[in-house]
């Protein structure tokens, strides 16, 4: 048996970008070819796409994971590596996305709009892009970044133009199947229906679907029955029917009583949908009352004794029967005339088109700052950098180098020095944590040197070693008096 998904918790892993290619180019009687290494390709994004083929979440219930595909690395010759797959996921119309904290990212409504939940990583850059006036010949190239990976939540609200509401058996599983095609389970017990039913209806020159909501009890707001989890379905209908069983022999129950019941449930659950989403109010939305079941005596003695005590609230009342068809035709006019002018009051908004913010020419992508964990520290925060630092390869020093180079270049060698960074300090960006030593001379043309090499690391390695074994000789108290 079929199950209907309407949230999902999803695990997305957009592709990784593939690694560049340090190459030289060889042939016979050129033994200074120049680099030919090429680009890795950029990692595959994962996308939701809106399909009017699909109409649950199960698919991702049963496989909620979901990996794009990766950058292949360059090669030799200039070749660069092939791009990642895109993974393109269909999700129904109405379908919500939200990010691991409850904050709503997108509404995808509308067969056809996409939205990119996860962006591929970049692929790293070849020795033949790097090369330069005075890096001829890198010995190096860039790593791919690694692609956006994320935990998401899925929830679907179905989109239907009228949201029938009503107690366990009130007869609105019955009232769809006669105004429509749809076959929804029906059955002489509560909560038959256990998941929304869609029906579409034609009245005239109006077509509106109509969703059978499961049965509502007090508390459903809270979490009581199935309330809460198919309430989400009425936020975007445009109107709301009450159905309510006038044949009902339960005590305490009256179809007046009833409709406050589910009034006061809806309300409740407007004030949550404000507070987490603000889609709106269901208190504005125009309601119907339907006095089902008049097929009874007693019950079409008791729909004209509280019609009237509906009609003063302002909302259109209808009496009808599912069983002998009385009273269908003038409620099928009615909710496609409420619809109607719904939709002209509400006209659908155009797709939204691309904003491009270009960045401010003195902005800088990073900032610093003291770092709380480490005295005398300082963390470094950007796009830009922490993606430098993950695309290096730090066991090539000419690799290492070129970062310098970079960072300086952006600014932050000079931002460090106005904050008062001393030699040595440890400087974090993203995960990997650096000793700040100025005298490295970074953001100057570097000295050509062999590949894979900087001299600059490789004085600052000798004084280091220099000054590692004039301390271990003081320690063993081996120097001179002239030395000290």
């Amino acid at each position: 048996m079929s199950k209907f998904i309407d949230r999902v918790v999803l695990h997305v892993r957009a592709g990784n970008g593939g690694h560049g290619c340090a190459s030289v180019h060889r042939e016979k009687f050129k033994p200074l070819g120049g680099p030919d290494g090429g680009n890795g390709g950029n990692g595959g994004n994962v996308i939701l796409e809106v399909d009017s083929n699909v109409h649950t979440l199960l698919d991702f219930h049963f496989h909620p994971h979901a990996k794009a595909g990766n950058g292949k690395p360059g090669e030799g010759g200039n070749r660069d590596g092939k791009q990642g797959g895109d993974l393109v996921l269909k999700v129904p119309d109405g379908t919500m996305v939200l990010d691991a904290e409850g904050s709503v990212l997108i509404d995808l409504v509308g067969v056809g709009n996409r939205f990119v939940v996860a962006r591929g990583g970049r692929g790293g850059l070849g020795n033949a892009a790097l090369a330069s006036k005075a890096r001829k010949a890198p010995g190096f190239a860039l790593l791919g970044a690694d692609g956006d990976e994320l935990d998401l939540v899925l929830e679907l609200k179905s989109v239907a133009d009228v949201g029938l509401v009503g107690f366990p058996s009130a007869g609105k599983s019955s009232l769809i199947s006669v105004l429509s095609a749809a076959k929804p389970k029906i059955a002489d017990y509560p909560f038959t229906t256990l998941v929304p039913n869609l029906g579409v209806v034609a009245s005239g020159d109006t077509t509106f679907t109509v969703a059978d909501v499961p049965g509502l009890i007090p508390g459903a707001s809270t979490g009581r029955g199935l309330g809460l989890d198919f309430l989400r379905h009425l936020e975007r209908c445009a109107v709301l029917a009450h159905v309510v069983d006038c044949a009902t022999l339960e005590p305490g129950r009256d179809p007046i009583s009833d409709v406050d019941a589910l009034e006061a449930e809806l309300a409740a659950y407007a004030v949550a949908l404000r507070a987490d989403a603000g889609l709106g109010d269901l208190a504005t939305r125009p309601r119907v009352v339907i006095l089902n079941k008049i097929d009874v005596p007693d019950a079409a003695e008791l729909a004209d004794m509280v019609t009237s005590e509906f009609t003063e609230r302002g909302w259109p009342v209808f009496a009808i029967s599912t069983v002998s068809r009385a009273g269908l035709r003038p409620l099928t006019f009615a909710l496609a005339d409420l619809v109607h002018r719904y939709r002209n009051a509400h006209p659908k908004a155009a797709p939204a088109r691309p904003v491009i913010r270009p960045i401010a020419v003195d902005e800088s992508g990073f900032g610093v700052f003291a770092d709380p964990q480490e005295p005398g520290g300082f963390l470094v925060r950007g796009a830009r950098p922490e993606r430098w630092v993950r695309q290096t390869q730090f066991d090539n020093d000419e690799a290492v180098g070129y970062l310098a180079d970079r960072l300086a270049r952006l600014g932050v060698e000079e931002e460090l020095m106005r904050l008062g960074a001393q030699p040595g300090a440890p400087v974090t960006i993203g995960d990997v944590t650096f000793e700040w030593e100025p005298q490295i001379s970074a953001g100057v043309d570097p000295v050509p040197t062999a590949r894979g090499t900087d001299v600059r690391l490789e004085q600052s390695n000798r004084v280091s070693a220099a000054e590692r074994k004039h301390a271990s000789r003081a320690r063993r108290g081996l120097l001179r008096e002239d030395e000290e």
